[in-house]
């Protein structure tokens, strides 16, 4: 089992460490619902070090990432980023990643841990009529870590951090001495930073961070209540929410879809045509009327019939409540206020159909 640069860091400071997606890392520090909490009111540090990080350069850089994702990259300018999808031929989804412009020929591409060697063998695979293209997989030369809460600009500028960035951009600069990527980006729907060191940096900005963040109650933060304040978010999760067998359009991602790029994509004819004529399924958010806990792959049902499962469900801190994202078939009535029922330990339990996200994101905010 692989571990980040932070490991004995973590167990250090008394981590539940657990599997996850082939890496051992911690769970919980101290309780998924105080961490949880922490980050909406406070802050939170997070090590995502498990994360991949690609280096795509050369002149055919553009049309490569391109045919690559349905996003229009050429879009981008200089330090943007954009949220994209990686479809296969049939518009299913090998993941999700983000894509970051630095420099005109130059990318760099985030994308989950447990699909790095599944994303660098299609890229590889999609390279081979581009002559000019540089894939650098430098995943295991770089540690990552998020500072996310609504004092996490505190932490940053007491780090060192000066002057204004946009969300959804990405920076070179020095922080505590340190040269790093910082970009305004998260997964939890609250404004914060994620920042990209090389792994000999990562030991010494991860103690540093905690000790300049004590005065703004910060705490480090487990993969327990990562996942809690992504669900609120209803940011998806690949592996639940989002498979090979799910296009962008049946996740609900169509606002990221450009309905007029020229170029074309892998997946493009069936991703089109869904836009176009629409989806056999659909994503949506649930609250239960019970405290039963919808877990995935539960079942969902709707006037007795079975509809569809439920892809990530939880207990949400923030709402006191327990909520779920669920695939159900595309049935007009199945909409916001509609009542479902989920079987949980064969019994069904009442649920409702709700707006997602289930809580407010503060992740846009100006600064």
């Amino acid at each position: 089992m692989k571990e980040t640069l932070l490991h004995d860091k973590q167990v250090a400071l008394g981590a539940k460490m657990v599997d996850f997606a082939g890496w051992h890392m911690p769970v919980q520090f101290t309780s998924i619902i105080e961490e949880h909490k922490n980050v909406r009111q406070n802050v939170g540090l997070f090590d995502v070090s498990h994360m991949g990080e690609v280096f795509v350069s050369g002149k055919d850089t553009l049309a490569f990432l391109n045919k690559l994702v349905p996003q229009e990259i050429g879009k981008l300018y200089d330090s943007k980023a954009v949220y994209c999808q990686l479809p296969n031929k049939k518009g299913g989804l090998i993941d999700d990643l983000i894509v970051y412009k630095l420099e005109d020929n130059k990318y760099l591409l985030i994308v989950n841990a447990s699909r790095i060697d599944e994303d660098v063998n299609w890229f590889v695979r999609n390279s081979l009529e581009f002559k000019d293209l540089y894939i650098d997989n430098q995943s295991h030369n770089y540690s990552l870590l998020a500072i996310q809460g609504p004092k996490a600009i505190n932490v940053m500028e007491k780090l060192g951090y000066t002057g204004h960035q946009d969300f959804f951009t990405i920076k070179k600069m020095t922080l505590a001495d340190v040269e790093v990527y910082v970009s305004r980006t998260g997964y939890t729907g609250e404004d914060g930073y994620e920042v990209m060191m090389k792994n000999a940096d990562a030991q010494m900005l991860w103690d540093k961070i905690l000790e300049v963040g004590k005065e703004f109650s910060i705490l480090p933060i487990g993969l327990g209540a990562r996942d809690t304040l992504r669900l609120e978010s209803a940011l998806h999760l690949y592996g639940n929410d989002l498979t090979e067998d799910t296009t962008p359009i049946e996740a609900g991602l169509s606002w990221s879809i450009p309905k007029d790029k020229p170029e074309d994509y892998n997946g493009k004819e069936v991703i089109m045509a869904q836009i176009a004529n629409g989806v056999d399924k659909k994503l949506i958010g649930i609250k239960m009327a019970t405290r039963a806990v919808p877990r995935h792959e539960c079942e969902v049902y709707f006037n007795g019939e079975k509809v569809g499962h439920v892809t990530s469900g939880g207990f949400a801190p923030s709402l006191n409540e327990t909520i779920a994202l669920c695939y159900v078939k595309n049935i007009k009535e199945i909409c916001t206020g509609a009542s479902v029922q989920v079987m949980i330990r064969e019994k069904l339990q009442d649920a409702v159909v709700v707006k997602r996200p289930f809580v407010q994101k503060h992740n846009s905010e100006k600064k």
